[in-house]
């Protein structure tokens, strides 16, 4: 058996980098499935590349075995994920690599997911290929961020999408909040969206600025399923969500009833409660995984967003900041009890990112490790 874990060169670096750069470029349209790239190469020329484009259709080995043809015989070929081996929608990977003969596999991490879970590397190993893994992994990872959520938490990576003013607020008083931010973070939210599998809010929020929630500013194969979370079925009729023929589930405490019957794209789950009687958002999470949600965005009010802070049920916060000052008497973005301990402590959230755009910040936090 071949070793699996051993030295990279500067080459296969910049190979499997390539690979990662493929990858990305399915971020809006690859959902359920993972962002996957793959490159095959002779030493320093590339023969062939690709990434998997949309569910259902052909994986990056697929494009990148195609595009090298006859040479892809004796080559290397990089992947960013273990390739798969079992029968789905497509044939196994695995396969295709060794029919086509290349001579070594180089993958960043293994695949999680039980239906492969090191078989592909076990495939490609009993046909005499060499196989090697573990080549930037940790980029790897971050690639399928919410995919590996899925996988291995049962719960999708939740990012917090919060427009805020100078002086931390969502909105006046009277709940008006369009618009806080600028056109330029108002486009970057628009290509959040397009990433996440799914983007959640409160019945609050869609009471009050009845939004669409998807994209709109660019075309995309597969817009997010919107989520609202309405204990009490509150939800207009006439609202968006309801009425513009895009998918749309409501959570909710009430039995099931036949509201919204006459709506295709709508669908009504009855979820569990806590204690306190709120929706339990653990039991919401896990079944948006089961259904093949792994990117989740959070785009509610105050309420929503500090009880996925008090759960630790949040993973990142992107944050975007105005230069305006709304006031005193304006909505916070959060409502947390007082933590005079945390002073001392050190801080929960780590920053990972910030950007300027136009006259707004981007402040991407994670939690500290």
């Amino acid at each position: 058996m071949n070793a699996l874990f051993s030295e990279f060169s500067e080459l296969d670096a910049a190979h499997m980098r390539r690979a990662i750069e493929l990858a990305w470029l399915g971020r809006f349209s690859t959902s359920p499935n993972p962002r996957v790239g793959c490159v095959i190469a002779h030493g320093g020329q590339i023969v062939g590349q690709g990434f998997h484009v949309q569910a259902g259709f052909p994986h990056a080995e697929v494009h990148a075995l195609r595009q090298a043809g006859d040479l892809a015989r004796g080559a290397t070929a990089y992947v960013t994920l273990e390739p798969c081996s079992h029968h789905g929608r497509t044939p196994p990977c695995a396969e295709g690599l060794i029919a086509a003969g290349v001579a070594r596999v180089v993958i960043a991490m293994g695949d999680p997911n039980p239906l492969v879970a090191g078989k592909g590397i076990a495939l490609l190993q009993a046909a005499g290929i060499s196989v090697q893994c573990g080549l930037l992994a940790d980029e790897a990872r971050a690639l399928n961020r919410g995919f590996l959520s899925r996988i291995e938490r049962r719960r999708p990576f939740v990012s917090l999408k919060i427009a805020a003013s100078l002086d931390g607020k969502t909105g006046l008083s009277d709940g008006r909040s369009q618009w806080i931010t600028g056109e330029e973070a108002r486009a970057d939210v628009q290509r959040q969206r397009a990433q996440s599998c799914a983007v959640l809010t409160g019945v609050g929020t869609v009471l009050h600025d009845n939004p669409r929630l998807n994209v709109r500013q660019f075309p995309i194969v597969r817009q997010p399923l919107r989520v609202i979370l309405d204990s009490r079925l509150r939800t207009p009729e006439s609202s968006h969500m309801i009425q513009d023929g895009q998918a749309t589930q409501i959570f909710t405490l009430q039995k099931q009833p036949a509201l919204f019957a006459a709506y295709p794209n709508v669908s009504v789950r009855q979820c569990a409660a806590n204690a306190d009687g709120r929706i339990a958002l653990p039991d919401v999470l896990a079944r948006l995984a089961e259904d093949g949600i792994g990117e989740l965005m959070v785009e509610a009010g105050c309420t929503l967003n500090s009880a996925f802070l008090q759960q630790n049920l949040a993973d990142e916060i992107v944050y975007y900041q105005s230069a305006k000052i709304l006031g005193s008497n304006a909505q916070a973005a959060f409502s947390l009890p007082e933590n005079p301990a945390v002073l001392q402590q050190n801080a929960e959230w780590q920053t990972a990112d910030v950007q300027i755009l136009g006259n707004d910040i981007k402040w991407t936090l994670r939690r500290a490790v």
